[in-house]
């Protein structure tokens, strides 16, 4: 195939378009081994109670501010995931 071809998936039905039957379908994208949908309990979400220090300041985070700001960061990108069903988020 060229790489100017598109290729189009879906009839505009209203339900949208699903890649593998279930989470043990192998699917992959951009040309990667298919794999069938991740699961584990490193996919829940960050979860932090404590601020990181500022006094120390041993994980390279001027502030605290910095440091939670990265958590959310990465619950959103988890939370994008999952809700696309590239990652099943828990165990």
């Amino acid at each position: 195939m060229s790489t100017s071809q598109k290729v189009v998936i879906g009839d505009d039905n209203p339900d949208g378009v699903t890649l593998g039957a279930d989470t043990s379908a192998r699917v992959s994208l951009y040309g990667v081994t298919p794999v069938a949908q991740r699961a584990g309990a490193s996919q829940a979400a960050v979860v932090t109670t404590l601020a990181v220090s500022t006094t120390s300041n041993i994980w390279g985070f001027s502030t605290s501010t910095q440091a939670n700001a990265v958590v959310t960061l990465v619950n959103e990108m988890r939370a994008a995931l999952v809700a696309l069903g590239l990652i099943k988020g828990a165990a």
